[in-house]
């Protein structure tokens, strides 16, 4: 049984309805009080982060590939206030602190809003709020049913299965990657979801290869080893989201050695 769970979340020309599409199955999501969010919070959000560690390694082109070095071995970084941040890479945007859920899951909602103001306004005491790739987005979590807080509903990721702990940080990144460029083999004290901006990418775990392209979706379970490429013939750009036990980092390198999968 694959660990990596590809879906999309589609909002119909026309239509009001979000339609939940997963492993061939289509089916309308409802629309509740969002007041039964399964989880309190005192949260603290951290839009900037202090401290800087390298993207990645180049590599040599490759030959039959054109046009740039291979980034390698990329972790999602942090990156200090005043500091430019490279073209290429993945960065983390925002973090959220002291979650405490009382489910054994949690989806992720995203949205995009005109303005900021907008977002700010729509927002929950545990909502984040980033502005990338030329809009505000809205990240917020709740059972996968959860009422619509405003905005153009974009993804609904999940579900997150949550591994145990006392209390959860939420580290929101986001990447752009070109082809050939992948990460580090790591894995990560918690579940990782994924949406896709642009381009395509390849997770790579002991399961096996799974892509998602463009405005789908992806999730791997807490402590999974993993390594991610960017295949295909265009930039990748996309949002990663690690809820994570707040007491460890957020990931660690992993000696788990991939089979080449996603370059076959």
């Amino acid at each position: 049984m694959s660990e990596v769970s590809p879906c999309r979340t589609v909002l119909p020309q026309g239509s009001g309805s979000l339609i939940y599409v997963r492993e061939g199955i289509q089916r309308p999501l409802e629309r509740r009080d969002m007041g039964r969010t399964p989880f309190s919070v005192v949260p603290t959000l951290l839009l900037v982060a202090f401290q800087l560690v390298p993207v990645g390694r180049l590599r040599a082109q490759a030959p039959g590939t054109a046009g740039h070095e291979h980034l390698t071995e990329v972790a999602c970084v942090d990156v200090p206030p005043g500091e430019k941040r490279p073209d290429f890479g993945c960065f983390n945007v925002a973090t959220l602190t002291g979650l405490h859920f009382t489910q054994p899951s949690v989806y992720w909602h995203l949205s995009a809003f005109p303005t900021r103001k907008g977002a700010e306004t729509a927002r929950s005491a545990t909502g984040i709020v980033v502005e990338e790739d030329g809009r505000v987005w809205l990240s917020e979590f709740g059972p996968r049913n959860a009422a619509p807080r405003g905005g153009e509903a974009i993804a609904v990721v999940g579900p997150l299965q949550l591994a145990a702990a006392k209390s959860y940080a939420a580290v929101l990144s986001y990447a752009v990657m070109r082809p050939g460029d992948n990460s580090r083999v790591h894995t990560h004290p918690g579940p990782e979801g994924w949406y896709v901006l642009a381009g395509e990418q390849c997770l790579e775990t002991s399961a096996g290869a799974s892509k998602g392209r463009a405005g789908e979706t992806m999730t791997v379970r807490s402590d999974t080893p993993m390594e991610l490429n960017v295949t295909g013939t265009t930039l990748r750009r996309a949002f990663a989201l690690v809820i994570h036990d707040s007491a460890q980092a957020r990931g660690k390198t992993s000696d788990w050695k991939p089979s080449g999968a996603c370059s076959r």
